[in-house]
């Protein structure tokens, strides 16, 4: 792999610790780290892409999504329904997927992801019928360059045990724990610059048992992974957990084993301030997913208070039958909207909200080796056209998400550069959504 130098860039927002911007500078790339950054650096062997007026950030870091759900964008009935009521119209229809579907719609949405500027992302797969599996996933981010956090779902409780998912799309417990440790040891990498690593990862209070929580909790701990599920998505859920488990969420959680430094939730619209406090205390990370939470009418979380506390929040653009778009740099101007909506014009900067796409999300991930641009970290890097039409007539280079493209120029990741000119380099787009828009019509007949 060639050295890489960023040449002349106009302003680089670093995301460091000391949160610096730098003007007119370079940055060399090499073995997959930040070798050096400055204005005079000198690399005669390394291969030149000039900056010029572009705008230079971290790679984004998404913390929550559902790849296979590219495939079900915008199904009527799905449109307008609140969260469990728009879970029961498409378990149906996810019930019919496979290998392949589950590996196209992977391939759309990793790519959405990475020309928004998004260099590492984890991803929730929570189903496998048909003989779909974890590894179909993975098998796409690797096709396309991504750093890919995968986490082993799994839903057990189906209709006729009082859940919310038909039975079709339940596995049984032993069978899921078993699958957990295999995807681990085929998979997890858990050394600095990992491109795969793998997380475990039980839906949700109400499509899994507590035997389930507890287990899996005990397991990713002695495997030395990471846990993840959703929590407090809507008034629906913390309604469910009153009446099933005689507690809040945030209770729930904390009783089996759920908070810590290795656990993101996704969503937490709903957390009261003790849950706030007991995720700060017990540094539990957070996936603030806007546009889903909009979509689904499920509220607006409390991100402002969340980070007040010291809890750990990243963005998430959640499956893209919530979304319907995957496009992380909107993700994060969304969120800085919803908090200005809720508390006012100066609740959240735009400077802020990109902190949490980039080093706020891979603080989540525990990714203390990723976004930032530092000497050391990885080279996972964004470049944003700043001579586009939405950043015409702009102050300020760094706002970005005030005045800015949403669609990336150039980015690397691990030093490779997979989007040239607006370009995936590493994927054939036009074939693959013709493939994709084939299993999509299978789908509705």
């Amino acid at each position: 792999m060639p050295d890489i130098l960023i040449r002349n860039a106009r302003h680089v927002l670093t995301m460091d610790d000391a949160r610096t911007e730098l003007q007119d500078t370079r940055i060399l790339l090499k073995d997959g780290v930040i070798a050096d950054i400055g204005p005079h650096i000198l690399a005669p062997n390394a291969e030149v892409v000039e900056a010029g007026t572009a705008i230079v950030t971290p790679g984004l870091v998404n913390t929550h999504h559902h790849l296979y759900q590219t495939l079900t964008r915008a199904v009527p009935g799905a449109q307008d329904a609140l969260l469990f009521g728009w879970l029961q119209r498409l378990y149906p229809i996810w019930a019919r997927f496979g290998p392949e579907e589950m590996f196209v719609s992977a391939q759309i949405g990793l790519a959405e992801l990475v020309l928004s500027g998004c260099t590492l992302t984890s991803d929730h797969l929570y189903l496998y019928p048909n003989g779909a599996r974890l590894d179909d996933t993975i098998a796409a981010a690797q096709e396309i360059g991504l750093r890919f956090h995968a986490t082993r779902g799994a839903m057990s409780i189906g209709e006729s045990d009082g859940g919310l998912p038909p039975d079709a799309l339940v596995e049984d417990e032993a069978a899921i724990l078993e699958d957990c440790i295999r995807v681990i040891d085929a998979h997890h990498d858990p050394s600095p610059g990992a491109m795969i690593r793998v997380g475990v990862a039980p839906c949700s209070p109400f499509s899994v048992s507590r035997d389930l929580m507890r287990d899996a909790a005990i397991l990713a701990r002695d495997k030395g992974v990471m846990l993840h599920t959703h929590l407090a998505e809507n008034d629906e859920d913390v309604a469910y957990s009153l009446e099933k488990f005689g507690c809040r969420p945030g209770q729930y959680a904390e009783d089996l084993g759920w908070t810590g430094n290795d656990v993101w939730h996704a969503h937490c619209v709903k957390l009261d301030r003790k849950e706030i406090d007991l995720f700060a205390r017990s540094q539990t990370g957070v996936a603030h997913c806007p546009c889903s939470n909009c979509r689904l009418g499920s509220g607006i979380a409390p991100v402002r208070a969340m980070r007040d506390a010291g809890v750990r929040v990243g963005l998430g653009v959640d499956g893209s039958a919530s979304n319907d778009s995957g496009n992380l740099a909107a993700e994060a101007r969304q969120a800085m909207l919803l908090q200005r909506v809720a508390l006012g014009a100066d609740a959240m900067s735009a400077r802020e909200a990109l902190e949490i796409a980039t080093r706020g999300g891979a603080a989540v991930l525990g990714r203390d080796d990723c976004g930032q641009i530092a000497v050391g970290k990885r080279a996972d890097i964004a470049i944003w056209d700043a001579q586009t039409i939405e950043n015409a007539g702009s102050w300020d280079p760094a706002a970005l998400l005030l005045a800015g493209p949403q669609k990336v120029r150039d980015l690397f990741v691990e030093g490779r550069q997979i989007v040239r000119d607006g370009r995936l380099q590493t994927l054939d787009i036009p074939k693959v959504i013709a493939r994709q828009n084939t299993l999509a019509q299978g789908l509705a007949h």
